[in-house]
């Protein structure tokens, strides 16, 4: 099924959603074979259902490939568990995953993204990021645990960056032993929060501790909008409107609904 946006440099197809593309760079297909990994290790896993127009997207930009994978799940104290690897041309390649708690739950949110240019890694960042004033204790004091990584090349947050906890990593990876800790950094980050989820035990949907996770979920995706080099690949790649729809209803929807 062949869809034209408004500009005439690019159709695209949807395809199906176990859809694997070859090329992606090493370091990215690491780190989506150990979030996968994880993934199927939580209770009650399940398929979340989305537009198909959205989730899976493979076409061409000016002459170039590009394609959009995009994998949806939620899980016990998971309200959404979202990966999606992309590439943009030949040289852009993308990994983002997020995965974003029911609010009853008190377990921090878990994210990672990766960028990469003409197989050069430009960004990495990994972090739980908590959804209260702090992370939960037997959380922070797992992450206090590990041996604290050196890199050679860290980089600045952003501006929006206060959603991010005191362990965020951001690096631009130098070389394989740099890209290897980085692996082991976000295997850890996911034991630490599959194993949280064990013995945890929900709050009330209407408790306090409830209501104010769901008001840090809002904040988190409302500063996650704030970068505009999301928005401005997209609407490049595809159209402004088309952008403004994934990212608000897929990539950081506000969780006003639960």
């Amino acid at each position: 099924m062949f869809v034209k946006a408004h500009s005439d440099s690019i159709a695209f197809v949807l395809f199906n959603s176990t859809y694997r593309d070859p090329t992606l760079h090493p370091f990215l297909g690491s780190i989506a074979s150990r979030i996968r990994l994880h993934r199927a290790s939580l209770p009650n896993l399940g398929l979340l259902e989305f537009d198909s127009d959205l989730l899976n997207v493979k076409g061409q930009l000016d002459g170039e490939d590009l394609f959009i994978n995009n994998e949806l799940h939620c899980a016990r104290g998971i309200r959404k568990l979202h990966l999606e690897t992309a590439r943009f041309g030949s040289g852009l390649e993308i990994l983002h995953c997020v995965f974003f708690p029911e609010p009853s739950f008190d377990i921090p949110i878990f994210g990672v993204d990766i960028v990469s240019a003409n197989q050069v890694i430009l960004a990495a960042i990994v972090d739980l990021s908590p959804v209260a004033k702090d992370l939960p204790n037997d959380i922070s004091k797992e992450l206090a645990r590990l041996v604290p990584p050196c890199f050679g090349r860290v980089r600045c947050l952003p501006e929006w960056g206060t959603i991010f906890s005191k362990y965020v990593q951001f690096i631009r990876p130098e070389g394989r032993d740099e890209e290897e800790i980085f692996v082991q950094i976000v295997d850890d980050y996911l034991k630490i929060l599959v194993g949280s989820l064990s013995s945890l035990q929900p709050d009330l949907p209407d408790s306090g501790s409830t209501i104010e996770r769901l008001n840090y979920q809002k904040i988190y995706c409302l500063q996650q909008k704030r970068n505009d080099k999301t928005r401005n690949v997209l609407a490049k790649a595809f159209n402004p409107q088309w952008a403004d729809r994934y990212i608000d209803t897929l990539l950081f929807e506000s969780p006003s609904s639960l």
